[in-house]
């Protein structure tokens, strides 16, 4: 017997795409004056799934998977993670200097414009350090009267 939580987790998390045979029943559903409940529950696929998968039809004029929008990454997960690793090994190397380590390692041709965007992508952002003058003694004696409780840290 199953419990509630395994039924849950069953369900939860996004699923799989469903395929061509799967979407055919559901149109030809449509196509026999069934509601989009009725669909629903003799294919045993959600409503929403179903729904989607009649406003696609009945836009388009089919089913299939369409190729998404926009231009694909130049870079690949391959190319990101040798990017951090090279990153990693020295965190002063310019950006020029990183583009022509990437295309002798791994053959991408990269600019390093894209390389500046990818390393911000990730958390990596070109800013150096603020220089911060070490507080001697003597430096410690010249402050205004209003910070003598401070003087001693």
């Amino acid at each position: 017997m199953q419990t509630a939580s395994t039924h849950i987790g069953e369900r939860m998390g996004r699923s799989q795409e469903l395929s061509d045979s799967k979407r055919g029943p559901v149109i030809g559903g449509l196509l026999g004056n069934k509601s989009i409940r009725d669909i629903s529950w003799l294919l045993n696929i959600p409503r929403s799934t179903v729904s989607g998968i009649i406003t696609k039809w009945k836009q388009l004029g089919t089913t299939a998977t369409q190729p998404p929008s926009g231009r694909p990454c130049h870079m690949t997960g391959r190319g990101q993670r040798m990017l951090k690793r090279t990153l990693r090994r020295s965190h002063q190397l310019s950006a020029e200097s990183i583009a022509k380590d990437l295309q002798t390692w791994c053959g991408l041709q990269m600019n390093p414009t894209t390389v500046r965007r990818e390393l911000h992508g990730m958390g990596f952002h070109g800013r150096a350090a603020a220089s911060k003058p070490s507080i001697t003694k003597c430096n410690a004696k010249r402050r205004m009267p209003w910070c003598k409780a401070r003087c001693h840290w």
